[in-house]
């Protein structure tokens, strides 16, 4: 069986919007991320041990709300108490992930073919993005994750980077084509171009 992506069908490369005059790196790029794992790590009430004694790629679930811990194969996502997102293009970690959670303490669900993760770099993503979620951007910095909605669709926002700003939207994908056609709406005003 083959593995069709979200927007197999709808991103479709190019230049949109008021891009003319506009040098190329200064436009916004919007891209679909593939062939990622996602895995939601959820901590049951009766767990016993320490989080700080708990790692999976070298990394550790962050404790601290909307921050995320990452190295060069992979991110942990805070999306609320007791509830991480596991983001990795190592396709083999899920081994090492139910090793490492005891399905005693611990809820694993692969979420992997339920998503579609869009990322957008620029430095106009954070006023894109203001156009459709309710979000204050003025102190999001690298590293800084947050659940929230896009005109109506929930979404997890990751930002991935600074100067430019670099975000990865992970939605579910029924919702996709709609939030695509959504988020690329908000970036005409300042060009965008689709990889």
């Amino acid at each position: 069986m083959t593995k069709i992506s979200p927007l197999e069908n709808i991103l479709i490369r190019g230049f949109y919007g008021a891009y003319e005059g506009i040098k190329e790196d200064k436009l916004t790029k919007i891209k679909e991320i593939k062939d990622l794992e996602i895995f939601q790590i959820t901590k049951y009430k009766k767990f016993t041990s320490t989080l700080k004694d708990l790692s999976i790629d070298g990394l550790t679930l962050p404790e601290e709300k909307m921050k995320s811990n990452c190295n060069k194969n992979s991110r942990i996502l805070w999306c609320g108490p007791n509830h991480w997102l596991l983001v990795t293009n190592k396709k083999d970690l899920m081994k090492n992930v139910n090793i490492t959670f005891n399905e005693n303490e611990f809820a694993v669900t692969d979420l992997s073919h339920s998503r579609a993760i869009i990322e957008i770099e620029g430095e106009y993503v954070k006023e894109i993005l203001k156009k459709g979620c309710p979000f204050n951007f003025n102190e999001f910095k690298k590293n800084n994750c947050v659940n929230s909605v896009f005109n109506g669709i929930a979404i997890t926002l990751d930002m991935i980077n600074e100067k430019p700003d670099k975000f990865r939207l992970f939605v579910l994908r029924s919702f996709s084509e709609s939030f695509y056609h959504s988020i690329t709406d908000s970036c005409l005003e300042y060009g965008y171009k689709a990889l």
